[in-house]
């Protein structure tokens, strides 16, 4: 079971912290997001020795980290633009690490509902 917060509307260039409560470990962990119209993208994945992943729309601005001893994945999100808006899911595979098609949805086998992330120019 994932579930996801932290969402909420935030001003361009402000941050937010999404967290993701997972009742398991030992997974490829990612975060995706989904705008209207849009199909959904792998924003980072996070493997279980920690080493991550980032899609270039987000490298340098977007850090993926994870508490085992809390269960939760975060994913923090500085210097915001509009389009990073949409929803943000959580997502999970049972994989030691994360492979090079960490940004396919369609391998991740648990998901979260989402949170919405609104970003205002």
């Amino acid at each position: 079971q994932l579930v996801e917060s932290g969402g909420g509307s935030v001003q361009a260039g402000g941050s937010l912290r999404l967290s993701c409560v997972a009742s398991y470990s030992d997974y490829c962990m990612a975060w995706f997001r989904q705008s209207p119209g849009k199909e959904r993208e792998g924003v980072g994945s996070i493997a279980t020795d920690g080493s991550t992943r980032y899609s270039d729309s987000v490298k340098g601005r977007f850090t993926i980290s994870k508490d085992n001893a809390e269960h939760t994945l975060y994913l923090q999100m500085d210097s915001l633009t509009s389009d990073d808006t949409g929803v943000y899911y959580c997502a999970a595979r049972y994989s030691f690490g994360c492979p090079g098609d960490w940004d396919s949805s369609v391998t991740y086998t648990w998901w979260g509902k989402g949170t919405q992330v609104t970003v205002s120019s």
